[in-house]
């Protein structure tokens, strides 16, 4: 079922107008500072990246604040060497699992084609991969550079966004690239749950961006309402890959783990 009509009033157009203004200066911003410290970082330091993380991070946390959006964080973000897993319902996710953790993102290629995002998506050292077998190998190996190198990997094992009030079954494909030999005995698994709660009187949906609804209209909704609500990120124990013996197993249990965290009415298929 869509969402409910969005009505935009004069107030909200004022609020948008406002608030998309200073979260573009923040991201422009931290666009600048961010270029500057890699030019600094590739020559000296390669796939590391000692600086520009943490102007992410900031740029994250400062959208949320523009927004009047409440970020909670339960549990603590590991420290030791893997990647990361979480439920995925809004292009939020971006921002409220950048705001307190060093992640990559782990994307489809097509993103990276994309206008203004995709050139946003590099800078901040995405991996981008295909859904063709035969680049398997060749993302294995993007894999053990990138975590190898200490960075921690994110990825949304569902495939798809949904409208946050509920959990899809895992995909475990990716989990494959964890067994390589270089990775298994090496790398950390962790799940996080990321919840959203709508403002107040609001449709309990409404930073669910799912099916074809509009990025533009989507991102208007959050801009212009009065009072936003909160996301709660929940970071769960983390597990070495090493103690399962399949992708498929490992899969299952960070599944079992992130609808774990969800509220009771979210935690269904």
């Amino acid at each position: 079922m869509p969402p409910p009509a969005f009505t935009l009033s004069m107030a909200g157009v004022v609020r948008a107008g406002w608030r998309g203004a200073l979260i573009f200066l923040v991201i422009f911003g931290g666009v600048i500072v961010s270029v500057g410290l890699r030019l600094i970082e590739r020559p000296f330091y390669g796939l590391h990246r000692p600086w520009s993380p943490y102007v992410t991070q900031w740029v994250s946390a400062t959208v949320f604040r523009v927004l009047g959006m409440r970020h909670e964080v339960v549990g603590a973000p590991m420290r030791a060497a893997g990647a990361v897993v979480a439920n995925h319902s809004s292009w939020l996710d971006i921002f409220a699992l950048n705001a307190r953790k060093r992640v990559y993102f782990v994307s489809k290629s097509e993103v990276a084609k994309w206008p203004g995002i995709g050139g946003l998506a590099k800078l901040v050292g995405t991996v981008f991969i295909t859904r063709d077998p035969k680049e398997a190998k060749a993302q294995t190996e993007i894999f053990e550079a990138r975590l190898l190198a200490g960075h921690k990997l994110l990825f949304f094992p569902e495939g798809s966004s949904t409208d946050g009030m509920r959990v899809l079954p895992f995909k475990s494909t990716l989990f494959q690239a964890f067994f390589s030999k270089k990775l298994q005995r090496e790398i950390h698994i962790q799940p996080v749950s990321v919840i959203y709660e709508a403002p107040n009187g609001g449709d309990p949906r409404f930073y669910g961006w799912w099916g074809d609804m509009e990025f533009g209209e989507h991102l208007l909704r959050v801009l212009a309402v009065r009072r936003n609500g909160k996301v709660r990120v929940v970071y769960h124990p983390f597990v070495k890959v090493d103690e399962f013996e399949s992708r498929k197993a490992l899969a299952a249990w960070a599944e079992d783990q992130v609808r774990a965290g969800m509220p009771e009415d979210r935690r269904g298929r």
